[in-house]
């Protein structure tokens, strides 16, 4: 029998821990706090599409949501139907802004935006925007012309070397100061840029927007980045401007930035400020996301270390996943995983103490031969958000708060049990046959049925016992 142990535990988004100055400690780890939020990316949903489904979100135990970028974008004739079509549009057209207003014709207009949003009101969700400031579309003639005068002018929109791409991602001059995947950079340093942007912040958060996705976050500098001088920048201050540490020419973050969640997709890679970050927002653990993806593909965590996040901040501020909208489309990294081992992998993932997971919404009738499935942007996504082990993994998560974790494993590590204290415990079989657990628990000895398919387990002398069927999970609270 091969063991892991750990009592790592983890923050709720309103965790207290030491602030200066209105600066949260994100590095500290506070081992007696837990996280109990889920997030739902509704990816490629519209608006009218995410206000219809929002009780089953609701019911699917989901405490936020994320939408795909609200923005004006590159919207070409005929485009913007299909996911992935040389002809009628790609997803990542959205993700090529051309103005900072709300509505575009992927997910919708701004009236449609306000009734989603009520909506979500009515079942308490936390709605989250995915927002773009590093860059515009690919074709700057298409940036409208308001946004153009709004930032003082054409010559004032883009770094000095901002219509060049990076050549090396891990020189951080290039990294901040150049061309994302050949996208043009903008001068998020221009005080006129950060002015509008934030008054399309405050906009959304009047309307009721509690959070917000941060795009290519890792390419926006903080202070010790190299600075574009030939463009007049004295200082890399977009963060303390769009955090509300400082106000821009008189605009300032509408509500106290500590009722936000905000996290930054800041992928991990050499040379990366992961701890002046921290000091703004809370970061991907996207290295976490591959490992765990390597344990499903692989069917074992045999040799494997689950227990560790792989992340210089602490993990309370970690948002996790199985994989994101970018690992499945972007050379479809995770798009070979089956429906079931996401599942597990999410299973897992949400069983534990640690960070705020993810769950990334996959095309409705996608397949293994057919990652696009239906191919309609703005349609709902498959069925696995509200997969009963789904479910019952996100209401499990909100019984376990204040519960420690402990993971085990089984010598060839294709059972995985998440411990919480003496409370609950949720196993995964990652194999594609009948295993039997008999791993250590927390839970008192006796007999015990899991929540979704009532299979009986007994723990006996501190051992759980019980057969568990292929690419299965079991959640087990105590009575």
């Amino acid at each position: 029998m091969n063991r892991i142990f750990s009592l790592i535990a983890c923050l709720s988004l309103t965790a207290c821990a030491s602030q200066t100055a209105g600066v949260v400690d994100r590095m500290t780890h506070d081992p007696n706090s837990t996280n109990t939020e889920t997030i739902l990316h509704v990816w490629s949903w519209n608006f009218n599409t995410i206000a219809e489904n929002m009780k089953q979100i609701a019911d699917a135990g989901f405490t936020m949501l994320q939408t795909s970028p609200v923005n004006a974008c590159f919207s070409p004739e005929g485009g913007n139907i299909r996911i992935y079509d040389e002809k009628e549009g790609n997803w990542y057209h959205y993700y090529q802004p051309v103005d900072w207003t709300i509505g575009n014709n992927i997910l919708g207009t701004e009236d449609e935006m306000a009734v989603m949003l009520d909506s979500a009101r009515k079942y308490d969700i936390r709605v989250l925007v995915d927002v773009l400031p590093n860059h515009t579309a690919f074709d700057i003639d298409l940036v409208t012309d308001s946004f153009y005068e709004a930032v003082g002018g054409r010559d004032k929109m883009f770094h000095t070397n901002g219509l060049e791409g990076i050549q090396d991602y891990n020189d951080r001059r290039q990294c901040t100061l150049q061309g994302v995947g050949g996208l043009p950079d903008v001068n998020t340093e221009n005080p006129l840029f950060q002015k509008y942007y934030m008054e399309f912040v405050n906009k959304l958060i009047r309307m009721g927007v509690r959070g917000f996705r941060y795009d290519t976050a890792k390419h926006i500098g903080v202070h010790s980045d190299p600075l574009d001088e030939e463009a007049g920048v004295k200082e890399n201050d977009f963060w303390d401007v769009a955090t509300g540490r400082k106000k821009v020419l008189g605009v300032s973050l509408a509500i106290p930035y500590d009722s936000l969640f905000v996290y930054g997709e800041v992928l991990q890679d050499r040379n990366v400020p992961e701890e002046e970050y921290a000091g703004y927002f809370g970061q991907t653990a996207s290295s976490y996301g591959h490992v765990l993806r390597e344990a499903l593909t692989k069917r074992s965590a045999k040799n494997m270390d689950l227990v560790s996040w792989y992340h210089r901040a602490a993990p309370e501020y970690l948002t996790t996943w199985v994989e994101s909208h970018d690992t499945y489309c972007n050379a479809n990294e995770s798009a070979g995983l089956t429906d079931g081992q996401i599942r597990m992998g999410w299973v897992f993932l949400a069983a534990r103490q640690n960070g705020t997971p993810l769950f990334y919404s996959r095309p409705m009738n996608s397949t293994r031969d057919n990652y696009w499935g239906d191919n309609l942007l703005g349609a709902r996504g498959n069925d696995e958000f509200f997969h009963p082990e789904v479910v019952a993994v996100n209401n499990f998560r909100k019984q376990m708060d204040g519960q420690a974790e402990d993971i085990v494993m089984s010598a060839d590590g294709e059972v995985l049990v998440v411990n919480r204290g003496d409370k609950g415990l949720a196993a995964v079989n990652l194999a594609l046959e009948v295993k039997t657990a008999e791993l250590p628990t927390g839970l008192p000895d006796g007999e015990y049925a899991d929540i979704v398919y009532k299979q009986t387990f007994s723990v006996e002398n501190g051992v759980l016992k019980g057969i568990m069927q292929p690419e299965t999970s079991y959640i087990i609270v105590k009575k």
